[in-house]
């Protein structure tokens, strides 16, 4: 029953440091501490005064972003090892340790932003208007959207020091029981140890004994867990809830949307739609029920394949199909994805003890992104890649940009990702047979209902979560499991049934710990990408070339700035609302592949 996984690579972090021991980690922490003490001797009290000049603003904005980039290398390298490897002890605490250097270090430069924040409106606009500030304009901006929201400095620096022994020791306990636990799959007679990416892949198995024996395992699993999986999320929601109202926030959502630079209005607005066109995913599930010749759906034929693969994937296969595709849209972006598998800048290998999921992560800009995924040699590990690689590129384009401006809000981080698969999932099926064709439209189409209607009813579940906790107090394993149910089940209508083992599924959803509210982001990402993309197709080669410049903006103006380079509102419903229709076109030409398959 094991198969056989394409070898994959591992990543070379030696950019960074040669290894946890590497001397060079804690002369770099005492040197950071130095200058971090030295740039307080110097700048507190400067900063909120009425005759700041914009020199000694724009001085103090350079020495902080410094010293926030080059603090960001140590944090990331332990986030990176702990990631690849949860089950080694020494590396759990070699994290812990970065985490706490790090606190003591960032205590002594909280008073920046705080006299940043307190700074006379008056004054602010003044030294706004002085052009030596002009590169910073934006970060001075987004930054006093949390003026109302701040608490005294040192009430700021025992938030700040307690966060390591509070909401990120919940997370590192999070992610060492889930990515440690082996999930037991018992299926014709075998037993098979598995870890949770491993086991998640077998849902899109094609044979349904299979993909049900690995659901069941799956919400076995999760009960063995379920006692811790549910304390941390109930600490963690009474953690957001006591920093929520110590600052004066009134939604649970709402740090996000500051965070995100978006309004309310327009994150409602879009959730909204989503639930809107629910109809168009019920259409598409009834037909694959159809097409499966199943009497019913259920959670764990969401993802079957409609035909059985003819094998695996071969990772130079993958790496040549993201990189042609790519090339075929703009060499610029083929050469930068190009150097990610060149100088070994991908871990994608899945191993016991390596965290689910993937990611891409955008250090510093004197640096290079890496990124991170577990490759089980399918398609839509292909896409996963291409996904991951968008956002690779993107962080190394914008590195043009000074650090405060380097990373993009998280609705604009997703538009290249999701841009990446587009382009992987075209150029593919522009080749394919009929029968291949059809088989990439319906994991197209799954992927995007997945990113758009399943993340928009994991956003809805979270508001019930951080909503409840507050107002009613903690939350049982049954009533998180209710909200769940009723929020992914509204998706499918009558097409697909969730079963009760899918109630405990949000439990091993790593967002919800690490990133209140941040699975919205991906809806964003998906629906604008979707309206971007048939602008690149109407427009023809030259949109290549605003389409990276756009990349290489980085998180330099707000989404709303950015977008309205290449023409789009994202507060207009009429927008929004192209990107369903494009959605819609997708599921008809499906339709059309299977009419004209069975003909």
């Amino acid at each position: 029953m094991t198969t056989a996984v394409p070898t994959a690579p591992k990543w070379v972090l030696s950019d960074l440091y040669s290894s946890i021991a590497d001397p060079r980690i804690d002369q770099h922490l005492d040197s950071l501490e130095a200058k971090a003490k030295a740039f307080s001797n110097r700048f507190k009290g400067k900063i909120n005064t009425p005759d700041v000049t914009a020199d000694t603003l724009l001085t103090a904005i350079q020495e902080y972003e410094a010293l926030d980039e080059e603090g960001a290398k140590p944090q990331s390298y332990a986030h990176m090892v702990f990631s690849a490897d949860t089950s080694d002890p020494d590396i759990g605490a070699f994290m812990q340790k970065i985490e706490e250097r790090c606190t003591s270090i960032g205590i002594h430069t909280i008073f920046f932003a705080l006299e940043l924040l307190k700074l006379d409106d008056g004054v602010m606009q003044r030294l706004l208007s002085n052009p030596m500030l002009e590169n910073y304009r934006h970060y001075v901006i987004a930054a006093r959207a949390y003026k109302d929201f701040t608490l005294t400095e040192p009430e700021e620096r025992i938030v700040e020091e307690m966060r390591t022994t509070g909401c990120r020791a919940f997370g590192r306990l999070f992610s060492d029981i889930v990515s440690n636990h082996v999930f037991k799959l018992e299926f014709n007679g075998e037993v098979e140890d598995l870890t949770e990416p491993e086991l998640l892949d077998k849902l899109r198995e094609p044979d349904r004994d299979l993909r049900r024996a690995a659901a069941t395992t799956l919400t076995k699993g999760l009960a063995e867990l379920e006692r811790v999986l549910v304390l941390t999320f109930n600490t963690l929601l009474l953690d957001k809830a006591t920093n929520d109202r110590l600052r004066g926030l009134r939604e649970p959502q709402q740090s996000r949307h500051i965070a995100n630079e978006l309004e309310e209005e327009t994150v409602e607005m879009v959730m909204k739609l989503c639930e809107e066109n629910h109809p168009i995913c019920e259409r598409y599930y009834h037909l694959k029920r159809d097409i499966l010749g199943l009497s019913e759906l259920t959670h764990y034929d969401r993802y079957a394949p409609l035909f059985e693969t003819e094998g695996s994937v071969g990772w130079e296969s993958a790496k040549e199909m993201v990189l042609d595709s790519f090339g075929r849209f703009s060499p610029d972006l083929r050469n930068a994805a190009l150097e990610f598998f060149d100088k070994e800048w991908i871990d994608a290998e899945p191993r016991p003890g390596k965290m689910g999921g993937a990611y891409c992560t955008s250090i510093t800009t004197d640096l290079h992104p890496y990124v991170f995924m577990n490759y089980l040699g399918k398609m839509d590990g292909v896409l996963t890649l291409a996904h991951e690689l968008g956002h690779g590129v993107h962080g190394s384009l914008s590195r043009t940009q000074t650090y405060l401006n380097f990373h993009s809000t998280l609705p604009l981080a997703e538009l290249a990702s999701t841009f990446g698969e587009m382009l992987v999932f075209d150029a593919l099926q522009e080749k394919a047979s009929l029968k291949d064709r059809l088989a990439m439209y319906a994991e197209n189409i799954e992927g995007s209902f997945a990113t758009i209607f399943r993340q928009a009813a994991m956003y809805r579940f979270e508001q019930d979560a951080h909503n409840h906790r507050r107002s009613k107090g903690e939350l049982k394993a049954g009533e998180l499991g209710e909200y769940w149910h009723k929020r992914q089940q509204a998706m499918f209508g009558s097409a697909v049934k969730l079963g009760e083992e899918h109630r405990s599924w949000w439990s091993y959803v790593p967002h919800f710990i690490f990133s209140p509210f941040y699975v919205y982001a991906y809806s964003f990402g998906e629906l604008l990408v979707l309206s971007l993309y048939q602008m690149a197709r109407d427009q023809g080669p030259g949109f290549a070339d605003k389409y990276l410049d756009l990349l290489r903006a980085g998180g330099s103006r707000s989404p709303h700035e950015l977008m309205s380079t290449v023409g789009i509102d994202i507060r207009s419903a009429d927008f929004w609302r192209g990107g369903f229709k494009a959605l819609h076109s997708r599921v008809e030409e499906f339709e059309k592949l299977w009419s004209e398959y069975k003909a």
